[in-house]
C-alpha cells in the first residue's frame, strides 16, 4: 500500500466514525506521526494532501526540518526535556506533551525571548502508568491554574496516551474521561485556556477516539507502515 492510499483509507475511516457519532469530519484533523521516517516519506504524504506532522525527538525533528522543503505544519508530541525547549520556538505550531509546571515555565521563557506565544496541550496520564509521561489526573486542575498565569502560553486542550489494549473498545473509557476532564477545565473560564483540542487515538484505536471527541488523532504506522527503531 502506498502512503497516498493509506491516507485515503484513514481519512475515510475518520469520516465514517464522525458519521456514526454525529460529528462534522472537519472537526477532526489527522496528525501523521513521522518519527523515524525519512524526509522523503513526509514529502510523499504532503504531496498526497497531508499537512500536519508530529515528531517525538528534538534532534531528529531539527534534522528533518532541514530536509523537508514542503510547507508542512509541525507538532511536537514526544516527551520534552526542558533543556531542549530552546530549539523549538518558531518551528512547531503545537506542543502536545506538556506535563509539568517546570516545562511550561521554560516554554514560556523561551517563546518570550523571540516575542511569540506558544500553543500547548497538557498530557494526562489517565492510566497512571509509571512507564509513560503525563501529569496525574489529580494534579491537572492546579497545573492548569498555574499555567494560565504564564503570559506566553496558550493552553489549547489535552492529550492522552492511554494504556495499549488490543480491543479498541476497552480504551473508550479513557478517551471519554479525557473529554470529561476537558469540560471540567473549560468551566473554569481561565484566561488563555481553551479546551478546543483533544489529542487522542492512534493507529489501532483512532476511530473510537473520534467517536469520543478527538480533534487530533496521532497516526503513524497506518500512514507510513511499520517504524524502524
Amino acid at each position: 500500500m502506498s502512503i497516498q492510499s493509506n491516507l485515503q483509507q484513514i481519512n475515510a475511516r475518520i469520516a465514517a466514525a464522525c458519521a456514526r457519532s454525529g460529528r462534522d469530519p472537519a472537526a477532526v484533523r489527522l496528525l501523521a506521526v513521522s518519527k523515524t521516517k525519512p524526509a522523503a516519506s513526509v514529502e510523499a504524504a504532503f504531496a498526497a494532501g497531508q499537512r500536519l506532522f508530529g515528531e517525538n525527538y528534538v534532534q531528529e525533528f531539527l534534522a528533518k526540518t532541514e530536509e523537508v522543503t514542503a510547507p508542512v505544519e509541525w507538532h511536537f508530541i514526544g516527551a520534552l526535556q526542558s533543556n531542549k525547549v530552546k530549539y523549538l520556538p518558531g518551528k512547531v505550531t503545537l506542543i502536545h506533551s506538556v506535563d509539568r509546571l517546570a516545562l511550561a515555565r521554560e516554554i514560556d521563557r523561551q517563546w518570550g525571548k523571540v516575542g511569540l506565544h506558544a500553543d500547548i496541550l497538557l498530557e494526562v496520564n489517565l492510566g497512571e502508568e509509571n512507564s509513560k509521561a503525563g501529569a496525574d489526573e489529580a494534579t491537572i486542575i492546579p497545573l492548569v491554574r498555574e499555567i494560565a498565569k504564564l503570559p506566553r502560553l496558550r493552553l489549547r486542550g489535552l492529550m492522552a496516551l492511554p494504556p495499549w489494549l488490543a480491543d479498541p473498545e476497552a480504551v473508550r473509557p479513557y478517551f471519554r474521561r479525557l473529554r470529561e476532564l476537558a469540560r471540567t477545565i473549560d468551566a473554569l473560564a481561565l484566561p488563555e485556556v481553551s479546551m478546543a483540542e483533544l489529542s487522542m487515538g492512534m493507529s489501532h484505536d483512532f476511530e473510537v477516539a473520534v467517536e469520543e471527541g478527538a480533534t487530533l488523532v496521532r497516526v503513524g504506522t497506518a500512514v507510513f507502515g511499520e517504524r524502524i527503531y
